[in-house]
């Protein structure tokens, strides 16, 4: 079988090809990546050594490339990590966000449409529910909880996720949604929360928090989001949305916390900045249908989790320091700018 997976050199896409090619040997994988700010040809070194790996530099809104790949390659299944993901930035600049998430999502599905596939699986967040009261605990979001965006990130991930049943509803096209807490783990760039803290904490950098530091989020280890998913392209329902999410609600003080303890660093390096706007209180997933037709539960605790991610930080240094540097924008030119792009 062969796995179209766009946005494979981001940070949950690379950990799911890599779970892939580990999993199901057999399987090939073909991977699409714009190589934005977030992408990073690095991350994928190990993989690019893998002959039932191949990469094509592309835009996922790009419909004449996608047609090119799709009538090339015919893939089987396409999973779509391709993303605008951080929250800040489409504050800024919302326009991108409206571009690759929605129209790349319209472009994906319709070249699904043209060539025919088995499956195609969208990757969404949990932040298209908006978020939940601090004081009610017992609240948790279901697939069937509204949709109620935020910010125009999560904005253009609801949007996405409307057009995939919509697309189910009148193409009978066979997908699937997962709906996914905070991820966290190897590759995880610089810019999100626990890289940014650990990589801080290293430098004796001061450690931005945002407000009071009270926002809550369910936080999961980017490996048993990339099982979940291998289980819902695979036995999944289609037509079907599936929460993923690991009960491990920690509020952004703590974890921040967590990380200093780990690197014996002092909680002075902690400050606080002026909040984000629109900021959301609280994430929490319930992930009992998953579990229920699928069998899928995490297996790693935060507490294992965040241990494995800050030794891998510490093990790995020169992966984030050419980030940081800028350094691994150059690389994808330097190792396979001469080369076609779908040699091994």
């Amino acid at each position: 079988m062969k796995l179209l997976v766009t946005g494979g050199a981001g940070f949950i896409g690379a950990n799911f090809v890599y779970y892939e090619l580990e999993n199901h040997p057999d399987d090939e994988i073909l991977c699409v990546d714009k190589l934005t700010y977030a992408g990073n040809m690095e991350t994928l070194a190990g993989a690019m050594r893998n002959s039932k790996f191949r990469f094509v530099r592309a835009d996922i809104a790009d419909r004449k490339a996608m047609d090119a790949i799709f009538a090339e390659q015919g893939p089987d299944i396409v999973v779509n990590f391709a993303a605008e993901s951080h929250v800040d930035r489409s504050i800024e600049t919302p326009e991108i966000f409206l571009r690759t998430n929605i129209l790349g999502t319209n472009v994906l599905m319709d070249a699904c449409r043209k060539y025919g596939i088995r499956r195609y699986h969208q990757v969404s967040t949990d932040e298209v529910y908006g978020d939940l009261p601090l004081d009610r605990p017992d609240l948790f979001f279901k697939e069937a909880t509204p949709i109620k965006a935020s910010s125009p990130y999560s904005a253009s991930k609801a949007s996405a996720d409307l057009l995939v049943m919509a697309y189910y509803r009148t193409y009978h096209l066979p997908v699937t949604i997962s709906r996914c807490s905070n991820n966290y783990g190897p590759y995880h760039f610089p810019e999100k929360l626990i890289p940014l803290m650990i990589i801080n904490a290293l430098s004796d950098k001061k450690l931005p928090v945002y407000g009071d530091g009270l926002n809550v989020r369910d936080w999961l280890y980017v490996r048993d989001h990339c099982t979940a998913i291998d289980l819902i392209i695979r036995k999944g329902r289609e037509g079907e949305t599936y929460n993923i999410g690991g009960h491990n609600e920690r509020a952004n003080i703590a974890v921040v916390k967590t990380v200093l303890r780990e690197l014996g660093k002092p909680e002075t390096l902690i400050e606080h900045v002026t909040d984000r706007k629109g900021h959301d209180r609280r994430y929490a997933i319930d992930p009992t249908k998953i579990h229920a037709e699928l069998g899928w539960l995490p297996t790693t605790s935060f507490e294992e989790g965040i241990k494995k991610t800050v030794a891998w930080y510490l093990e790995h240094r020169a992966w984030w320091e050419h980030i940081v540097s800028g350094a691994y924008a150059s690389y994808y030119e330097k190792m396979y700018g001469n080369r076609t792009v779908l040699d091994p």
